[in-house]
């Protein structure tokens, strides 16, 4: 069931906390500003580092003899990335040979939702009504609920035990007759299940702790008679009530197949060998990034085989995706800096709510506009600073703007049409 607060803001307090969020609206307006700005020169210098990088790499034809001509190099090659390294977790006393060797872990537990709306009441009042809800669900950490708002949800959550993820990689990884560095092992992503059973006597040890655990909680509870048919049919000790192995899950609680508040599910992937392309600068046995005349480094690997065009084309791609979700963001934040401005204007015209709503979709408007075109303007300037004749282009789709909303240019373009 729903647990509700209401709370209520006096007109006077409305009034001071709209003042005190002009000073933080400029700094978001400075900020947002900056971050327009930054855009645009990382956008442009990556791009200029991706022309670069692609007319100047060569294609490594067998990577398992190591070629003194390419020393120095950006190439682009295909390979089978592998390695000797035995990797182990000490914990739950498993490991296998692999270029990395994670423990990932969740939590079921109560989780807090909430919805707030607002209204506004004749003299400037304001009463806030919040809206709590309560499910369980699988989350990356326990959840304090000595925090939740709803007093009959509060101390309902508990954990069986509690586990760190972990994730450790190969520190030799060759890839043909050359050793790849760091950066590019954490980039290969052949994933695979580790299904390696935890000695009997640690998972009784397991079991002996999470019981513990379990009734101190619940207090004592007998396992269902049915419980046996909802375990699966490969798990290890299933006659433990408290701790079951089915391949790379080791799940603490009664029922995996029903989960309990205070359940853990922790599961275990290793990294395997697997065919990868490299583009980056031959260093000795070993690569490093290229570095383009602008400053900017680059290396790469990815999954598979794939061209150094077909690199650089997705690379160019990925750089276009992130420029305009950036600019959008840098927008909204412009936008939103103005609205932080300006809305005391709006805040003190609450004692009617009728005319302040009316008001406040007009300071929206203007907002919305003046932030879209200051957006414009910066952007431009970028480009101008960087690349001057699409700068020119829109400075030009910015001075329109201007001139169709604050210079009477909408009436001159319907005498036109005329």
């Amino acid at each position: 069931m729903a647990y509700q607060e209401v709370t209520t803001t006096g007109y006077g307090t409305r009034v001071g906390n709209s003042f005190k969020a002009v000073g933080g609206g400029f700094i978001l307006f400075c900020l947002a500003t900056a971050f327009l700005w930054w855009n645009e020169g990382r956008a442009i210098k990556t791009e200029k580092m991706l022309d670069e990088a692609g007319s100047a790499y060569v294609e490594m034809e067998n990577p398992s003899k190591r070629d003194a001509s390419l020393e120095g190099e950006l190439i682009c090659g295909t390979a089978i990335a592998t390695t000797e390294d035995s990797l182990s977790d000490a914990q739950f006393g498993i490991g296998a040979k692999a270029i990395a060797l994670r423990r990932t872990v969740e939590y079921y537990q109560w989780v807090e939702h909430s919805e707030s709306k607002s209204e506004d009441k004749l003299g400037g009042k304001e009463e806030r009504t919040t809206t709590y809800t309560y499910s369980k669900e699988w989350t990356k950490r326990p959840v304090e609920s000595a925090d939740f708002k709803d007093p009959a949800y509060q101390k309902k959550n508990f954990v069986l035990t509690t586990v760190n993820e972990t994730e450790q990689y190969a520190e030799n990884v060759s890839w043909g007759a050359y050793k790849l560095n760091e950066s590019l092992i954490r980039s290969i992503s052949s994933h695979e299940n580790l299904n390696q059973p935890i000695s009997e006597d640690l998972l009784k040890q397991l079991n002996k702790d999470a019981k513990t655990a379990y009734e101190r909680f619940y207090g004592a509870k007998s396992l269902p008679v049915d419980t046996a048919k909802q375990q699966p049919a490969d798990s290890v000790m299933t006659d433990m009530e408290y701790i079951h192995q089915n391949g790379n899950v080791l799940y603490y609680g009664r029922v995996p197949g029903s989960p309990e508040v205070g359940d853990v599910r922790v599961t275990f992937e290793i990294v395997t060998p697997a065919k990868v392309t490299v583009m980056a600068v031959v260093d000795g046995d070993t690569f490093k990034p290229y570095r383009a005349k602008n400053g900017k480094r680059f290396q790469t690997l990815v999954m598979g085989k794939k061209s150094g065009d077909e690199i650089i084309e997705y690379q160019k791609d990925t750089n276009n995706a992130l420029l305009w979700m950036f600019r959008i963001v840098g927008i909204l934040l412009v936008i939103a800096s103005l609205k932080g401005i300006f809305g005391f204007l709006e805040t003190i015209l609450k004692v009617v709510p009728f005319v302040a709503n009316i008001f406040g979709w007009g300071v929206g408007l203007v907002c919305t506009i003046v932030g879209v075109v200051w957006s414009l303007i910066i952007i431009a300037i970028a480009w101008l600073f960087y690349r001057p004749l699409l700068g020119i282009g829109l400075l030009a789709i910015a001075a329109f703007l201007i001139w169709v909303f604050a210079f009477g240019g909408k009436n001159k373009i319907k005498e036109l049409r005329r």
